[in-house]
């Protein structure tokens, strides 16, 4: 399994607080192992050894990331001066999608096709559209 990263974007606040709660809920009550940081922006900032040592995850078993915009946070890892390998990085936008989409892309097993990696993707069971209307924290890029 892909070493699990989860981001409180404590700084920004550009995630819906809901959203953020319940996937860190979820990934807390699913049992599987990972890590939380406050604030990858932060972490760029000063440049914090953690992100070196994230970006040998990705590099040995993967890497999934539930967080902001995936652009943004392959630039603040290459701010840092560690950028991330994309072939073995998923970056699940908490900022687009559904809080159970993100979970579902966070969780899924290691075999299975990579969902919501980048800015465009949905993913492709249909998670994000099981919650009912579209809402600007469900609705994914239009």
């Amino acid at each position: 399994m892909p070493t699990l990263l989860y981001c409180r974007c404590a700084y920004a606040q550009v995630i819906n607080p809901g959203v953020k709660d319940d996937v860190l809920r979820q990934l807390g009550e699913s049992g599987s192992s990972f890590e939380s940081v406050s604030d990858l922006c932060e972490m760029a900032a000063h440049r914090d050894p953690r992100l070196t040592a994230l970006s040998e995850c990705a590099a040995r078993g993967g890497l999934r990331i539930a967080a902001c915009h995936p652009r943004a946070v392959k630039g603040l890892f290459r701010q840092a001066g560690v950028p991330l390998a994309d072939e073995h990085v998923e970056i699940h936008n908490m900022r687009e999608f559904s809080s159970d989409a993100v979970v579902v892309g966070m969780l899924r097993a290691a075999s299975a096709s990579p969902v919501a990696s980048d800015d465009t993707s949905l993913p492709p069971d249909g998670s994000f559209l099981s919650a009912g209307p579209a809402t600007p924290e469900t609705q994914g890029p239009v």
